[in-house]
């Protein structure tokens, strides 16, 4: 690559563009065509390949806690001197925000409210105690351990082989191990573009979900009423939000975005625990995290074999394949702000302390929410089944005193947590068809962005929060195998260091240090 300043790599961008730009032209003249076929499409991934999800998921999961417990977690993402390019508190505010924050906006009351009245495998009797209890347990089953391990095998390896061995950043360039020259060849760009289109759906979906909850909360609050028409205006808003966010640079834009919200979303969740039921949430915590543990792996070996396949596909499998097609884009970005730490401290980062703030999350918003329906006004189980899963978080906040405060920050911190992670899909996603420049051109982020608010807006229009799950399904799955391939190119290079008995470090040519400093990517300057 000649010149100062990084290009797009035509062999990813073009292609990407163009099954996107399809998808897109396709929906918005032909959406019903669309829906048929999408929903075939994911009837076949479901019945025949959602056993990989689950099994995959497991396996993510033991991968990155065996090599953290490992002496391979010694190992540092950088040279052997490098420390952390950002602050610890920094560091997990930036991936919380990214990785899931605007979900839990949405599902932190909703999915607890929808198990408790209408229990997972008809294991309970709906609104019982139990079923409450059964509610907060695959809340945590969703949203704590296995996801953050979806994003931690893919983090991991692009920043090993970014930072350790000089590759570029990106998906394929990891597979040097595995395809030695074809990992810049067409199988390598093929997997780039793969990374690229499960980002944009995946950046899409929480777009919708994040524009029919700030819309519920317009309606709660000013009587605004809901629709797709208002939805789609919401996108166009925060789309031009998040794309002046994005060519701002991490360091600046999402950094500061992500520091904010998450001091909000604490004290959002602080007023909650003092003025509502406080030793409920105690207790529910306690009882919730034990029932968790010890069962969790039943859970994450349960499939439709001997279960209720419809409701693994509209749960289980819709999740795992969801943080599936999030993974190359959260994968990246936290590949990008993790450099000099080791690979425990990265394990713990990414895994664990994330999944306790999950815990607390659920617990907080649901237990609340499970306390009012069990003990108190009730009232939120009728208003999501009448109107929605947007609007659980402001039917809880409307038991409560200053409820139209409380609506307003809550709309604010969705509007925040849709800002950030729709900001860093773009830049990834720019990166990944900039031949993996950590500075992507803003032309090309500002692209991607559109692409991503357009994308948003035909699946809200094809089947609301149903087509916002099927197109999530259907671009992870293909990626599902590239991250399996992932792992073993990351553990055939770990087992290399082993072998050499030393730790191995990658001293850049004088030509790729100057690259570098000019927003070059390593391969590109030598």
């Amino acid at each position: 690559m000649q010149g100062s300043k990084p290009q797009v790599d035509p062999a990813v961008f073009w292609p990407a563009i163009t099954i996107i730009l399809g998808f897109v032209g396709w929906g918005a003249v032909f959406p019903d065509s669309l829906s048929s076929v999408s929903k075939v499409v994911l009837n076949a991934v479901i019945d025949d390949f959602g056993w990989g999800f689950v099994v995959s998921s497991a396996g993510f999961l033991v991968f990155a806690l065996f090599l953290a417990a490992s002496r391979l977690g010694k190992i540092r993402l950088g040279q052997d001197d490098e420390r952390p390019e950002f602050r610890t508190a920094s560091w997990i505010c930036m991936m919380f925000s990214v990785g899931m924050g605007i979900g839990l906006m949405f599902w932190g009351v909703a999915e607890p409210i929808f198990h408790f009245s209408t229990p997972p495998h008809g294991q309970a009797e709906p609104k019982s105690l139990e079923a409450a209890l059964l509610a907060m347990k695959y809340s945590y089953f969703h949203w704590a351990l296995h996801p953050w391990a979806i994003y931690a095998v893919v983090g991991l390896t692009i920043a090993y082989f970014t930072f350790r061995k000089g590759k570029s950043n990106l998906i394929s360039s990891a597979f040097t191990p595995l395809l030695g020259e074809a990992a810049s060849g067409p199988i390598g760009k093929a997997i780039d573009v793969l990374a690229i289109i499960a980002t944009l759906f995946g950046t899409a979906t929480s777009l919708g979900l994040g524009a029919q909850q700030i819309n519920s909360g317009m309606d709660f609050l000013w009587g605004t009423g809901t629709s797709n028409t208002i939805a789609l205006s919401i996108i166009g808003v925060m789309s031009v939000l998040f794309i002046l966010s994005a060519v701002s640079g991490v360091g600046k834009g999402i950094q500061f975005l992500s520091n904010m919200n998450m001091i909000i979303a604490m004290l959002l969740l602080l007023f909650l625990v003092c003025i509502g039921p406080t030793i409920f949430i105690f207790n529910t915590f306690t009882e919730s995290l034990g029932f968790y543990l010890s069962d969790l792996v039943t859970m994450s070996f349960r499939t439709a074999a001997f279960s209720d396949g419809k409701w693994l596909g509209s749960w289980t499998i819709f999740y795992w394949a969801w943080w599936v097609s999030w993974a190359p884009f959260v994968g990246v970005f936290i590949a990008r702000i993790s450099r000099g730490r080791t690979i425990r401290e990265f394990v713990i980062g990414v895994l664990l302390i994330p999944s306790g703030v999950t815990f607390v999350w659920f617990t907080i918003m649901g237990g609340t929410a499970l306390h009012s329906e069990l003990f108190g006004a009730g009232g939120i189980v009728d208003a999501v089944n009448n109107q929605g899963a947007a609007v659980s978080l402001f039917a809880l906040l409307a038991q409560y005193p200053f409820a139209w405060l409380t609506s307003l920050i809550a709309i604010f911190l969705v509007a925040i947590f849709f800002i950030s992670g729709a900001d860093a899909g773009a830049v990834v996603m720019g990166m990944l068809s900039s031949n993996g420049t950590l500075e992507p051109p803003p032309g090309v982020v500002v692209l991607w962005g559109v692409l991503a608010g357009a994308s948003a807006s035909v699946l809200l229009m094809m089947g609301g929060l149903q087509g916002l799950q099927t197109a999530s399904i259907i671009a992870a799955a293909p990626f599902l195998v590239v991250m399996v391939g992932l792992c073993i190119s990351l553990w055939h290079s770990l087992l290399d260091e082993l072998e050499e008995g030393r730790s191995p470090r990658t001293v850049p040519t004088a030509a790729a240090a100057a690259g570098e400093a000019a927003g070059l990517a390593p391969e590109a300057a030598q």
